[in-house]
């Protein structure tokens, strides 16, 4: 059989082992001139199309502003360069055509989609941004879910929210951690309750559930930490639950244990700090309880959950790994059972606080864990006041705080995790009062996803 073929009148070359089309002196292997339409090619060694079919080896560049609102873009592989002094800006409408850009270069500033969060668009590919005006920060798309990236840089707000007087209170309080002084005006909870407990992540607080003069509450509520204002429905938690423990790392929030209308109960449900939604089931306590910390303890990838009433004061640890769910294991005991108590923590130590011990009496109690090694609380120091169903705990890198509690106090305490000693006055609530949700935007467990 012959190797080479000719169609009839054909322009077809072939010499010394290169092909022409077109072309009676091919200087490649394969040469063709003018043009040509296939359905398939495969091309097993190195080819230039310097033009084919709209693709073109093409740098563009922009004396402009440019701004796509929709539509596709274009197929494009060479590069797209904005000059000094000017924007690109890419709408949520905008799609990708079937082709990439190789590389990006911008002389300025880029701006990428911007929007609220109900703006977010709704079939992004993994790894695609969006600025979200509402919690002032850049977020990506992991394929599941918009979660924020990781910023370092918090205001180290403290935030309590309701509590009793005794009164039920929707006002919600903030201290700047790092300084001293008197609590100031934040917002409004759109419930009034007490009872309940605060996640955070470095932009958005969130409370879950809670007890008013109607019953106990399943409802979800956030803020945004560093711009004050009312609270916004999250959602809600599983069932109507009040007096349960919270943890949280930079993405996910917890609330474990806790009292429903069937009684105690030991289960965690969790969110997704950056969404909002319901609470899902995550994993159940090692003890049934009600009333366990009412604070923060947590580095960024362990949760903690101490104490409580479950068959009688307890003095428990508990700890959660917070990115993978699952029921909590033993992580040791307090330095005495108790309830009603509050908790802080940075990355590495976490401290509770004061609450009513087993044989009756409210202490002034401080002990504390190093997070990251299971163990027993060891003495810390002691509170300015004793105190019980203090508000919940918050905290920066160095302090931790807490404030009220008992018959309804106005006192806020500190003490430096750094080193062991007695807590110090750091000022007054705006209003005295007990039972509150407390969060900050730079606990200890920031950083984890």
């Amino acid at each position: 059989m012959a190797t080479t073929r000719f169609g009839h009148l054909d322009d077809f070359t072939l010499k010394n082992s290169k092909v022409g089309i077109g072309t009676s002196t091919p200087t490649e292997a394969l040469e063709v001139l003018g043009g040509s339409r296939t359905k398939d090619i495969v091309v097993t060694g190195i080819a230039t199309l310097t033009s084919y079919a709209g693709f073109q080896n093409k740098k563009t560049s922009y004396v402009d502003n440019v701004n796509i609102t929709g539509g596709e873009s274009g197929t494009l592989s060479g590069e797209v360069v904005i000059g000094a002094g000017l924007t690109m800006t890419v709408g949520t409408g905008a799609t990708t055509g079937q082709g990439s850009i190789k590389s990006l270069k911008v002389g300025n500033t880029f701006t990428p989609p911007c929007g609220r969060t109900n703006d977010r668009p709704s079939a992004s590919k993994s790894g695609a941004l969006f600025y979200n005006k509402d919690f002032k920060t850049i977020e990506y798309w992991d394929g599941n879910f918009w979660r924020q990236v990781d910023n370092t840089t918090t205001s180290g707000r403290g935030i309590w929210g309701g509590g009793t007087t005794p009164t039920y209170q929707s006002m919600q309080d903030f201290v700047t951690i790092s300084s001293l002084g008197n609590a100031q005006n934040f917002g409004e909870l759109t419930v009034a309750r007490g009872f309940f407990r605060a996640v955070a992540s470095s932009v958005r607080g969130v409370t879950g559930g809670g007890e008013n003069p109607s019953g106990r509450t399943d409802t979800m509520e956030y803020f945004t930490i560093q711009s004050e204002g009312n609270a916004i429905d999250f959602g809600n938690l599983t069932a109507a639950r009040g007096m349960m423990g919270s943890t949280s790392s930079s993405t996910r929030g917890l609330w474990g244990g806790g009292e429903e209308s069937g009684g105690n109960v030991n289960k965690i449900e969790y969110i997704e700090i950056s969404t909002v939604g319901n609470a899902i089931d995550y994993g159940d306590l090692s003890v049934t309880r009600k009333d366990p910390h009412s604070g923060l303890v947590n580095s960024p990838t362990r949760g903690i959950i101490a104490a409580g009433t479950g068959g009688g004061i307890v003095s428990v640890i508990d700890v959660i790994t917070i990115a993978a769910k699952g029921n909590s294991v033993k992580f040791g005991d307090l330095s005495e059972a108790r309830k009603g108590l509050a908790g802080c923590s940075n990355t590495t130590r976490g401290i509770f606080i004061c609450g009513e011990a087993k044989a009756g009496p409210v202490t002034t109690t401080l002990d504390y864990i190093t997070i990251a090694s299971d163990g027993n609380a060891i003495d810390f120091g002691d509170a300015v006041s004793a105190r019980y169903i203090i508000n919940g705990g918050c905290s920066n890198g160095t302090r931790g705080v807490w404030s009220g509690g008992s018959t309804a106090l106005e006192l806020i305490e500190y003490v430096n995790f750094a080193t062991l000693g007695d807590a110090l006055d750091f000022g007054n609530l705006s209003v005295a009062r007990r039972a509150a949700a407390g969060c900050s935007d730079s606990h200890g467990g920031l950083g984890g996803y």
